[in-house]
């Protein structure tokens, strides 16, 4: 996504007329099966002062917290993200290049084996390889390319501190000011009502119900409400994941960036095929990675042409 917004902001700049931007990431070659459990990590690799080794013990602590936070027993905090999952699969099955393609039930999401308490496999995205390419080009040009083209209206990223021993675990703050920079730039003030669609990041169940609320679609309150009410499936309010998101793509991390917005872009021509939303005029990508306390977030807002 980094490499999309510099791409941009050289075009806004006049510096170039027309950039190629690629993203690409060999997740496999590192011997990893299925979501970099902590007994796959290769040897020596390094355990930060939290203990924290691998991307499924982090997210689990990051969970944990968010149940208790939100007084929520292990029961109901598993069928809540369990939703999440259920939902994520059954737009992979309509997405011909995602990597998982079948349906699974709530019980059987709360039911799979554990990874990392209290995530189980099916709250986890597989590990693949992937690569994505976009062409961008000023406005102007645009038209001369294709008449269904698709405008870039707000671009927001946000770095975090290097360390932050007081982070709470239940919120992103990079995600928060992220959002707000490209909410600004595309002069977007309630995002739930004027979002049609978004791609977030999803590697873990978890992870999405959070950015539910960091992103301003719903409150810390209301999110499991909005979510056990279908309000972000394909059919609801503000579908999220339309294409099953990382959790039926994986995350190859220098591609992910690029799959959503490539997502985002097939949303807003409206040749989503069988996954398209019923409106799609406005689309929102989301990406973060990072450690607690040191997070990296970008944010693009996209739109049909004016």
């Amino acid at each position: 996504v980094e490499a999309f917004r510099n791409a941009c902001y050289a075009i806004a700049a006049g510096m170039y007329d027309i950039a190629l931007v690629c993203g690409v990431e060999k997740m496999k070659d590192s011997g990893l099966r299925f979501t970099g459990a902590p007994d796959e990590m290769p040897r020596g690799t390094r355990v930060d002062a939290l203990g924290v080794h691998s991307p499924p013990s982090l997210e689990g602590l990051i969970a944990t917290r968010y149940f208790h936070s939100h007084a929520l027993s292990y029961e109901e905090g598993k069928r809540i993200l369990a939703a999440i999952a259920v939902k994520n699969h059954h737009n992979g099955t309509l997405a011909p290049k995602a990597h998982l393609q079948r349906e699974v039930t709530i019980d059987q999401v709360v039911n799979a084996p554990m990874i990392a308490y209290p995530l189980g496999i099916l709250d986890c995205c597989p590990v693949t390889d992937g690569a994505a390419a976009a062409i961008i080009t000023r406005s102007d040009m645009a038209k001369h390319f294709r008449d269904d083209y698709i405008l870039v209206k707000g671009l927001g990223t946000c770095c975090g501190a290097l360390a932050d021993a007081d982070y709470d675990y239940s919120h992103f703050e990079e995600t928060i000011i992220a959002s707000r920079m490209a909410y600004q730039d595309a002069g977007i003030k309630a995002p739930r009502h004027e979002i049609d669609i978004a791609e977030v990041h999803d590697a873990f169940t978890v992870l999405e119900l959070m950015h539910y609320s960091d992103l301003g679609f719903t409150s810390l309150e209301k999110a499991k409400e909005d979510v056990t009410a279908g309000t972000f499936a394909l059919e609801g309010e503000l579908p999220v994941n339309t294409d099953g998101g990382c959790k039926c793509f994986g995350h190859p991390i220098g591609a992910t960036g690029l799959r959503m917005l490539y997502e985002v872009y097939k949303q807003l021509q409206g040749k989503a095929g069988p996954r398209q939303a019923k409106k799609a005029d406005i689309g929102l990508t989301h990406n973060i990675g990072g450690t607690p306390g040191s997070y990296v977030c970008a944010v693009c807002i996209l739109g049909r042409r004016d």
